[in-house]
């Protein structure tokens, strides 16, 4: 059942939370006394939550946070790691083994990471592969792949994308000793909003509000021309992006949105 922000789900103890209110999901990385660190249990559950982001209709936009105030995610918890002396993950593609986020798993729908704190190492997935990034003042970016022998190839590539290649690089080779503050990741443009702690999940929220009040076919086919362009020159991105134009002209929101307009009244949207 869906609870109301501000509450937490009946498994409060659970070390991922997920809850849906008013077309927003928020999944709440629920580990604070261990830096909101991902072990080997929560990997499954990742994909689980996903894929009910997938089917579910009703979803129209993801939050994604850490609990307390002091770390969003200090990535995989190393202590788990050093046990076993694997990360539980295979050697196949990227796309058959990592389903920490959205786009890792496919998923069309705007996600909002909103940042209460620290963020290191695997943790920088979520940031990187987000739609908006609103952080706390207070928060920093860092990368420890290096520094605990591993190789930062993955949330780094997201990181050359969203911020200038020196500072990808910087934070990627020195490690832990180049910690990249919120207000510099603003300037630079990883970070797109920035707020005090007590302001910072209303302000996610009125993001996602705004955005669950659009046609969501419509939103979702924008958001795919959009990454689609980081990843083609300029003529091919525009040509994919005028196909999905022209996909949505049979879709019954194309119709809507322009009558609700004229009518002086709300769209009702298609779900799904």
């Amino acid at each position: 059942m869906p609870v109301p922000f501000g509450a937490l789900p009946e498994d409060a103890d659970a070390d991922l939370l997920f809850d849906v209110a008013d077309g927003i999901a928020r999944i709440t990385l629920n580990r604070p006394a261990r830096g909101n660190s991902l072990t080997v249990a929560m990997f499954p559950q990742f994909r689980a939550v996903w894929e009910e982001v997938r089917m579910n209709a009703e979803i129209r936009c993801v939050i994604i946070t850490g609990a307390g105030g002091r770390h969003f995610c200090t990535g995989v918890d190393v202590d788990s790691v050093a046990e076993t002396g694997r990360v539980a993950m295979g050697s196949g593609n990227i796309s058959d083994e990592l389903h920490f986020t959205s786009r890792q798993n496919r998923v069309w729908k705007p996600v909002i990471c909103a940042v209460n704190g620290l963020v290191a190492g695997g943790g920088l997935h979520f940031v990187v592969d987000s739609d908006i990034v609103v952080a706390v003042e207070h928060a920093e970016f860092l990368d420890t792949h290096v520094n605990v022998g591993q190789v930062g190839g993955i949330e780094n590539t997201g990181l050359a994308r969203r911020l200038p290649l020196g500072t990808a690089l910087r934070m990627t080779l020195q490690g832990r000793n180049f910690r990249l503050p919120a207000a510099r990741a603003y300037q630079l443009g990883l970070v797109d909003e920035l707020t005090a702690p007590d302001q910072l999940m209303e302000t996610a929220l009125q993001i996602a509000r705004d955005i669950a009040a659009n046609s969501p076919q419509a939103v979702s086919l924008s958001q795919q021309a959009v990454w689609a362009s980081t990843e083609m020159p300029y003529s091919q991105a525009a040509e994919y992006g005028w196909s999905l134009v022209r996909s949505h002209w049979s879709h019954p929101d194309f119709v809507e949105g322009p009558r609700a307009f004229a009518e002086r009244r709300q769209p009702r949207w298609t779900a799904g």
